[in-house]
């Protein structure tokens, strides 16, 4: 009698001739049919919102015959500034700037030096509706220039119109995306890929050079009135349908 494992040999080879002949197999032409039915849109978001906060750059500037008359005087008028802005509510308040040269004067291709000039500039962030008087104010502490204002809006404000950007831009892209996928008689199937893009614009600014503010420090209060600050967001979607 012949060993029974020459008997069972047939069905194991039938097994394994089953098992590889039944795997389901995707055309080529089907596996990249898939892959191209995808739908890529960009929505965008947009808010405006008022800026309540203005950042300040000023200082003392001041020109003597020599430098330490300069100097002295410059530390004198700065250290009245300082100390009257910090008696008011503002915030990050600090030194930005502090310069010492010499002033020439030019006739006939001849330099000559006719003295000193001497500059201290701060900075600080107040909020827009006290910014008119305290730079009246400010001017009668010794501040001489004002170099810069720019508006802006608080972090708290700016944080929630990213968020309300975000959702309009996400809103925007999944519309377009149902208006060409029912002008086509197509049905979304899955999101298959969320990109986020986000930025904001730059913050308008005012200029003001030091001929402007002694005008102004005349008048009753200088009147700085805010504008508005744009945040924009942008969500691009690939859509498989």
């Amino acid at each position: 009698m012949k060993p029974s494992f020459f008997l069972s040999l047939p069905i194991v080879v039938a097994l394994v001739t089953y098992q590889v002949f039944n795997l389901p197999l995707i055309p080529p032409a089907m596996a990249q049919e898939q892959l191209l039915k995808t739908l890529t849109v960009t929505g965008q978001g947009t808010v405006r919102i008022p800026t309540t906060l203005t950042d300040v750059s000023l200082g003392v500037e001041i020109q003597g015959k020599t430098a330490t008359e300069v100097q002295k005087n410059v530390a004198q008028r700065t250290s009245s500034l300082v100390d009257f802005l910090r008696s008011r509510p503002i915030e990050r308040l600090q030194t930005t700037g502090i310069r010492l040269q010499a002033n020439y004067q030019y006739d006939n291709n001849q330099r000559r030096l006719v003295g000193y000039i001497g500059t201290n500039t701060v900075s600080f962030r107040v909020k827009t509706e006290e910014v008119g008087s305290l730079l009246d104010d400010a001017v009668k502490a010794g501040a001489t220039r004002i170099d810069r204002i720019s508006f802006t809006a608080t972090e708290t404000a700016i944080s929630d119109a990213q968020k309300e950007a975000l959702k309009l831009a996400t809103l925007d892209a999944k519309e377009q995306a149902e208006t060409v996928l029912s002008t086509l008689n197509f049905q979304s199937q899955e999101i298959i890929n969320i990109s986020i893009n986000g930025a904001n614009a730059p913050q308008p600014q005012i200029m003001q050079s030091p001929e402007s503010l002694r005008t102004a420090s005349a008048a009753d209060s200088t009147p700085v009135i805010g504008g508005e600050q744009t945040i924009r967001a942008m969500v691009t979607l690939q859509i498989r349908y």
